[in-house]
Order: C-alpha cells, then structure tokens, then sequence
C-alpha cells in the first residue's frame, strides 16, 4: 500500500506552471501538486469544458491560482498561439510540463494507418516541441524547468503500441537535446518515464486483471501506480532541489524495468 505524500513545503513559491493535458490523471495531479507547493497554475486540454471543470476542482484548495484554456496538441498551428494565451492570463513561466498524448492505434505495425501515425507524431512529439520552443523564448535568460512525460515504453520494445512508444523514445531523445542546447540559457529539461499508472489513458489494461497482471507480477512493488506518484517526481524536478539535473529521464514504474 501507498505512503501518504509528504506535506506540502512550498518548494515552488512564486512560481508559475504551464500543464498541457492537465485535466485528468496525472496532469491534473502535477497540477494539484504544483498548486500545493505554491505555484500558479495554467492546464490545457483540447476540450473547454473539461478545463472548467478541472479549475474549479482546483480552485478549491488554490483560489485565484489556478486558469486553464482549451489547447488541442495536435492542432500545430494552434500551439504557439495558445501559449501565449496562457501568459495572458498569469504572464510569464517558470515551468512547463509537457503532458499530453495520445494513442489511438492498438495493433501490429503491419495493419497501421498512416494517418494514425501522423496524430500520434504531432500530439506527442511535434506539439511539444513547438511549445517548449515558445516557452524557451519567453524565459530571457531565467532559471526555467521544462518536464516531458515519456514512457517505460519510450526505452523498450512495444508490441502493439509500436508509434506510441517511437514517439515516446523520441521525447527521451529530445529531452537530452534540448538540455544540452538550452544549459546556456538557464533551462532544464527533463523527462519522466511512468509505467502502469492507474488513470482513463491507461485503463484498457488496469481494468483487465490479466493484462494488469503482466505488470504487476513483473514489477518488484507489486502494483499499479498512482497519478500522485508521478506527481511528486515532477514537482522534485521542477523544483530548486534539482537544480544541477538535466538532460535526465526519471523512471517511474514500481521497478517494472529493472527485471
């Protein structure tokens, strides 16, 4: 059984935190922990009322901190726009969490629909790096943190999840690029790597029991992880204590990699 997280320090007071995907699972609950140790907080989903309903469950606990506004990843033409629409509404971030995804081909590589793998290339990967490289030009020159949200897939091989898990190397991959390029400028950049998390995206397997096993009875903890888990990995990456870590990927799987 899970620990109950540790107090909140304010480790990320006056700070501000741009979230894509950040209206369920574990966006919202980087969200939650990054409005809990004292950030302001702006989510992004594809879906306005998804983001209303997420800032007024935030806003209970962090009244006036929290914004959202309706951002679609895969909408490239959109993406830039919409992050300045997010400094519109707090000004400038100190943090960006690159969150959303999406994965909607299940199946082997032969049968894939080109289409298919052009939606998950621009939600996971191009929208991304678009909206770091705003992000990257509205930090002048300030201690600035960039998160990815990668995979346990991103590292290994994926059967039937073979584009999600291409893109989600590729997030690996451009996470070291851009810590190496952006160093200079006072950016960090890291990535973390969830295995099982008990969320909606992942539910085809947690609800399954036998598919849920496969994890579960490889991985040395013995169970699905929670969006809290992940969260708490982001908020230590974002913050000061990391400060001389970049250019990694924090595994966050229950030891599922290790065996």
């Amino acid at each position: 059984m899970s620990q109950p997280p540790p107090a909140p320090s304010g480790r990320l007071a006056g700070r501000r935190a741009f979230i894509t995907g950040g209206t369920r699972g574990i966006g919202e609950a980087i969200a939650s922990a990054m409005l809990a140790e004292g950030a302001e907080v702006v989510v992004a989903s594809r879906r306005a009322e998804s983001v209303a309903a997420t800032v007024a469950r935030l806003s209970t606990t962090a009244p006036g901190r929290v914004a959202g506004i309706a951002l679609h990843m895969g909408q490239l033409d959109r993406v830039e726009a919409g992050f300045q629409e997010a400094r519109a509404l707090l000004g400038d971030f100190d943090i960006l969490v690159n969150n959303a995804a999406t994965n909607p081909y299940f199946g082997p590589m032969e049968s894939l629909e080109m289409s298919a793998w052009d939606k998950t290339f621009d939600v996971n990967l191009k929208g991304p790096f678009l909206l770091s490289r705003a992000f990257s030009q509205q930090c002048a020159g300030k201690e600035a943190s960039i998160l990815f949200v990668s995979s346990i897939y991103g590292t290994v091989g994926a059967p039937f999840q073979g584009v999600y898990a291409m893109t989600k190397a590729a997030v690996i991959s451009l996470t070291r690029t851009l810590a190496a390029e952006w160093a200079p400028q006072g950016i960090r950049v890291n990535a973390i790597a969830p295995g099982l998390i008990e969320t909606k995206f992942a539910a085809a397997i947690t609800s399954e029991p036998t598919l849920a096993a496969m994890f579960t009875d490889r991985a040395p903890l013995h169970r699905i992880g929670e969006p809290a888990e992940v969260a708490g990995a982001a908020v230590f990456l974002a913050s000061h204590e990391a400060r001389f870590i970049t250019g990694h990927t924090l595994t966050v799987d229950g030891g599922y990699t290790i065996v």
